[in-house]
């Protein structure tokens, strides 16, 4: 029965989410008693959140295409990221990991966040990084040729000039870009992708301090991350 138990959720484990929850974690200077996921998917990394920072974890997405294992850990609503169902302040923290690029207007969906984000709340916010040269590498469920292929689509897009979300290219955004849709809501966000990497890839870190001191970064990170406060009522 233990086997039995252990194999049905084996699947909810990631390396990359698991870090984040750390980098969560380190940021929250209070309890986590509930956690927002915007664009959650099948519901698979909400549930890693639930476990790893042992909180109380809500997931939207605007299919309701969920995984069994993870409803049984975590709620899980089909929502439109641009008008949550949920009543202002509601969540200590809000997670949204390459899911912005999806939403028409992502200026609302931040809008949301910021609206159901209770005052001294964090979020934190990643996509994938406009800037770059190349992307997928750390997909896990994409073959070599089709991250081959997807990469080509990227390239032909920037030729042509519609490489951005509007036009339907999995673009995401730079960190220019994203740093100031995010501070259209939410004052002063933090650019936390050097530590992303750099616990990610910690054995690397000579490779990733040359590229962070050269500023090849901003063209070889695939991912921008940005994680923030909003601040306390009277701090406004």
């Amino acid at each position: 029965m233990i086997e039995k138990h252990a194999a049905k959720h084996a699947v909810l484990v990631d390396r990359k989410t698991e870090h984040v929850c750390a980098m969560i974690s380190g940021h929250c200077s209070r309890k986590i008693d509930r956690l927002l996921v915007v664009g959650c998917g099948s519901g698979v990394e909400a549930a890693i959140l639930a476990k790893g920072l042992n909180t109380r974890v809500t997931g939207v997405d605007i299919q309701a295409d969920f995984d069994a294992r993870a409803r049984e850990l975590v709620e899980l609503y089909q929502a439109d990221a641009r008008k949550l169902p949920f009543p202002d302040g509601s969540f200590d923290v809000v997670y949204s990991y390459h899911a912005l690029e999806h939403i028409p207007e992502p200026v609302r969906a931040i809008r949301e966040v910021a609206r159901v984000l209770r005052f001294g709340g964090s979020y934190f916010i990643g996509t994938p990084n406009r800037s770059r040269v190349i992307g997928y590498l750390g997909s896990k469920t994409d073959t070599t040729k089709e991250k081959i292929l997807y990469n080509l689509w990227d390239w032909k897009n920037r030729i042509k000039g519609r490489f951005r979300n509007e036009f339907g290219a999995h673009a995401g955004f730079t960190a220019t870009e994203l740093r100031e849709l995010i501070e259209d809501s939410l004052p002063n966000p933090i650019d936390v992708s050097h530590d992303y990497y750099g616990v990610l890839y910690g054995r690397h870190r000579q490779l990733l301090s040359i590229l962070r001191g050269s500023g090849l970064y901003k063209v070889l990170y695939p991912s921008v991350y940005f994680i923030g406060t909003k601040p306390d009522r009277a701090e406004l």
